[in-house]
This record gives structure tokens, C-alpha cells and sequence, in this order.
């Protein structure tokens, strides 16, 4: 019998899920409609969608290949899909989440507008206790979290910001009815959002001026509508190409090279290079090219300087194109964009290093720097980020056996077993939790949907039975998460996807850059010999 979850007060279930994103939808279709458990889904947004709600910021849109940035789990569902560009716009994914959402008839067993600010677990009962903002109190035997990895929002304090008397907005916040048409835009940070918003906003507003901390690499996104022929060879695909992406590394939809970049003259390796380019997209250009350009400083530099000369030749003023050229590794979070460097090419555009010109202060103006020129503007927007991964389960008050409470437990840096459990925790698993993969999501949130949905099910003939991580075994899977990117050149970057955005975070893995294929093997090997990882409360009705 399913929970009816307008209820105030107090609601006793299978399982609670947090969070109505991509990995909380499909987790409740799993434990709900194909397991028939008691599950109640709940999000402190206003709608569904996670990042897709609340990132609507101007031009907002997937750099994953829209083919692959959907469910694969009902081909009858992946037919009916409208979509026609090679990479898609917030509107439609969010569309898109409200329509399968509907098509499942989930929406009646989700609770939006309430936050979860506490869970407490108790092992006598084998239960968990979650309280939420609303006042509602749910206990569960299963405790699933799908917070996202990007919406803990990061924002900047700066002195002066209560003088401004213009609007301060995070992009991972973005206000319904806020337009930037004919306004003074400022845009503080120029990665994968900042590089979004600054390309869709020059056209409209007055003036832009992008406060740029660090230059980055990017790649043209190639965005098209595709042809009605690619749409039908993509669905007549449907088993080939998602076999492909659950077998390769990024997931991203393409053969990875197996091609060294010094196998092939310097000609053919800017022919290569240039193919990229004009194809699109920044995850292609990374991996497709070469097999060693995030493992080979040497390869990465033939890279780099592709890019380099690219901004070169666009960017027409000299000062703003050394500004916009950036020199150090090419590791980051691979961009691609709509346009980027050809923006200041615009009139109404304005490029400030704040590295050499830092911020000061905000007046009530604008943004003052520190060489004493007011920046005017009617809107600043801070592209800052977000305390990735682990933020929001910082933020919240969770409790494990013997009272542990999870920030604690995570006090040198989150920690998990694949991604998904933490020792300590039991019965408790995250949907893209630290030390997951690091792919395109969809696929990864897919099998980790999944996985938990089976192991759920393995665990349910067990009265009040429940899984525990073996603190050795999450050891080691944060020693095998830090030798893998060790063997990259990703953590001599400073990047998000190791904490170097957050002033005072400790930097830390975070991911598991092994790929989707192995990830999945360690996946199936957990399960099928009896969860070998994990301590339980009754062993002889898992194995």
C-alpha cells in the first residue's frame, strides 16, 4: 500500500527518499512500483528535477549528449522522447523529469517543499528516524539519499555586499522571474556555469562584465538540431549504444581512444584536434582524441596549446585574450560552450583578472576593485559553484550508530564504499555519494539505482536485518579511489571535483575516475558473493 504523503505528522515506511532529481525519481519508481514497498520521496524544492529545478539560469544546458543523458531502463520511454539538439536546454530536461515522473504516477508519493534536517539511527530497531522542516517525522528501514553533487551552493561574502542596492544571485538558486534584459550584468566565475551564463547573457543585457578568477579550457559544445535520420538511428540503437556506454570508461556515448598522442605526426595530431573542435564537445575533445591526455603531462600540453591558439585567433584584443589563456594543466572538469571566447569580441562586454585586480568591495553600485574603478551594475551573478558532494549531508544533521554524526565521520574528507554506503551508516545509501564514478550521470545514477534497489530487496526477507560498511573495506576503497587519480593528471588541477573551490575544504578524491565498466564489475562482484564489504546484522540470509 502506497503512503499518502500529505499527511502530516508522523509516517512509518520501507524507505524514505531524499531528494526528486534524477538518481530520487528512479529509485522511487524501483522500490515503489516494481518492489511494491512503502516509499515516500521528498525534496525541499518547489517541483522535481534537483539541479534541473533549480538551476535555471541563462543558458543552462547539459554537456553530456542528449542520446545519453536520459533514462535507459524502459526503451518504450526513451522512443517517446521530443528531443531533437544534440545537447539539450534546462527547460526541456526539466519537462522531460515532470513527464516520466507523471508517466510512472510517482508524483502522488512525493513531498515537495520539505527538507530533511535530521536522521537518526537506531540500532536496536534496525530503523531510521528523519525529521524534516515541515514538522513531518518518517520512520524507515531504509534510508536513500539523492542530494546531488552540485547543490550545496557555494556563495562568496564580500564587504559591502548589504550596501549593494542591486540583486546578488548563485546560479544554483536562479529566481523564476529574474531577466537580464537591457541590465548591468556582472558574472563572478567563468567555469562550466559561468562560461554558460556569460555567453547567453552578452546578447541581452547592456553592459556585461565577467570577474574572472581563473582562465579555463574550452571546447565548442557544437550544439544542432539533429536530423531526423540520427534521431531514428539513435533509438533503432537503443541496445548497441547503451551496451557501449555501460562498457566504456566516461559513459559519454563515444569509443574512447586507445590512440597514444605522440603516435601520430604533428600534423595529423592537429587534424585530429581540429576534428574535434568542429564536432563539439568537451568530454570528445578529452578522450576521444587521445588515450593519454589526462594521464601524460606531455600529451596534455599538445592539448592545451590546441586551445591556446584557438583563443588566440578568436579573441581580438591582445590584453583580453592573455587574460582569457589559460597556462596550466588542462585537467578540469572538460568545458564546452556556445560561443565563449567569441563574447569578447562584444562592445558591451568587460573582462576583469581579479586575480591581478581583486575584489574590494561592493558599493551600493556596484563592485568596486581593488585599483579603484566602480564596476555599475543592476545584477551580479555569482557562478561560484558549490560545495560538491558531500555539502549538503554536511549541512544536515545525520546520525549514525552509537550517535556518530556524519560530518564528524567525514571530518578529514567524505569517505564511502562505492560510492554509495559509509561506514557506520547502516541501511542508509546515497545515490552519488563520495567516491563514486566520475562519469556522464544518467548511467552512473542508473546503476547505482539499481544496485541499491537489489541489495534492498536482498535484504528484506531479514527482519529489521541491515548492511553496515566495514570500515576497512571503506578504507580501502578511498586508498583505490586516490591511487586511480593519482595516475591522472586531474588532482595537480585546482577543481571542484577535488574541493579546491571552497575556501578551507581539504583537498581530497572524491571520485572514482576507474570508469563505469570496472565499477560496474566491483559492482556485481559485492552482490553476488554476499556483500564480502559490508558487516550485517544477519549474514546467513545474505550469502
Amino acid at each position: 500500500m502506497d503512503a499518502h504523503p500529505n499527511t502530516a505528522g508522523s509516517q512509518d515506511l520501507d524507505a524514505l527518499v531524499v531528494g526528486a532529481g534524477f538518481g530520487g525519481i528512479y529509485m522511487l519508481h524501483k522500490l515503489r512500483n516494481e518492489q511494491n514497498l512503502n516509499v515516500v520521496a521528498i525534496d525541499k524544492a518547489g517541483g522535481v528535477g534537483g539541479t534541473w529545478y533549480w538551476n535555471r539560469y541563462p543558458g543552462a544546458l547539459s554537456d553530456s549528449e542528449g542520446f545519453v543523458y536520459q533514462y535507459s531502463f524502459d526503451q518504450e520511454l526513451y522512443n517517446d522522447n521530443p528531443w531533437t539538439t544534440k545537447f539539450v536546454r534546462q527547460p526541456e530536461i526539466l519537462a522531460y523529469l515532470n513527464g516520466v515522473v507523471d508517466r510512472y504516477d510517482l508524483r502522488r508519493s512525493i513531498q515537495l517543499e520539505t527538507a530533511m534536517t535530521s536522521a537518526e539511527f537506531d540500532e536496536s530497531t534496525g530503523r531510521w528516524t528523519v525529521r524534516t522542516d515541515t514538522g513531518d517525522t518518517y520512520t524507515c528501514r531504509f534510508l536513500i539519499t539523492g542530494l546531488g553533487l552540485l547543490s550545496a551552493t557555494n556563495l562568496p561574502e564580500f564587504p559591502g555586499a548589504d550596501r549593494f542596492q542591486g540583486q546578488i544571485v548563485h546560479t544554483g538558486a536562479w529566481p523564476a522571474d529574474l531577466d537580464l534584459t537591457g541590465k548591468k550584468v556582472g558574472v563572478i566565475g567563468n567555469g562550466s556555469t559561468g562560461n554558460q551564463v556569460i555567453t547567453a547573457t552578452a546578447p541581452v543585457a547592456a553592459h556585461l562584465t565577467s570577474f574572472q578568477r581563473t582562465p579555463q579550457y574550452s571546447v565548442p559544445a557544437g550544439n544542432r538540431t539533429l536530423s531526423p535520420e540520427e534521431i531514428r538511428a539513435q533509438r533503432e540503437n537503443f541496445d548497441v549504444n547503451w551496451k557501449q556506454v555501460r562498457e566504456s570508461s566516461v559513459a559519454m556515448g563515444f569509443v574512447e581512444s586507445d590512440r597514444p598522442t605522440f603516435s601520430v605526426s604533428a600534423e595529423e595530431r592537429e587534424a585530429i584536434f581540429q576534428r574535434a573542435w568542429d564536432e563539439g564537445g568537451g568530454f570528445r575533445f578529452m578522450f576521444e582524441t587521445f588515450c593519454d591526455i589526462a594521464t601524460d603531462a606531455d600529451a596534455n600540453e599538445e592539448a592545451a596549446k590546441f586551445i591556446r591558439g584557438k583563443i588566440a585567433a578568436i579573441v581580438k584584443d591582445p590584453e583580453t585574450a592573455r587574460n582569457l589563456t589559460p597556462t596550466d594543466l588542462y585537467a578540469r572538469r572538460p568545458l564546452c560552450d556556445s560561443g565563449f571566447y567569441e563574447t569578447f569580441n562584444r562592445e558591451n562586454v568587460t573582462l576583469v583578472n581579479v586575480k591581478e585586480n581583486p575584489i574590494a568591495e561592493l558599493t551600493e553600485t556596484g563592485v568596486r576593485t581593488a585599483d579603484g574603478t566602480v564596476h555599475e551594475l543592476d545584477v551580479l551573478v555569482c557562478a561560484t559553484g558549490f560545495d560538491a558532494v558531500d555539502g549538503n549531508y554536511k549541512r544536515i544533521d545525520i546520525r549514525g550508530r552509537d550517535g556518530e554524526l556524519l560530518r564528524e565521520h567525514w571530518a578529514d574528507g567524505p569517505t564511502s564504499y562505492l560510492g554509495m554506503a559509509t561506514a557506520g551508516f547502516p541501511n542508509m545509501f546515497m545515490i552519488l555519494g563520495p567516491n563514486g564514478p566520475f562519469t556522464n550521470l544518467p548511467p552512473s545514477i542508473e546503476t547505482q539505482v539499481e544496485w541499491i534497489a537489489d541489495t534492498v530487496s536482498d535484504l528484506l526477507p531479514a527482519e529489521n536485518g541491515w548492511l553496515d560498511v566495514d570500515p576497512e573495506t571503506e578504507v580501502a576503497w578511498t586508498e583505490t579511489c586516490a591511487e586511480i587519480a593519482d595516475a591522472t593528471l586531474f588532482p595537480k588541477a585546482a577543481s571542484w571535483i577535488f574541493g579546491a573551490n571552497i575556501p578551507g575544504k581539504k583537498r581530497t578524491v572524491m571520485f572514482y575516475l576507474g570508469g563505469i565498466a570496472a565499477y560496474r564489475e566491483i559492482l556485481g562482484k559485492e552482490s553476488s558473493n554476499g556483500y564480502p564489504g559490508f558487516l550485517n546484522q544477519s549474514a546467513s540470509e545474505l550469502a
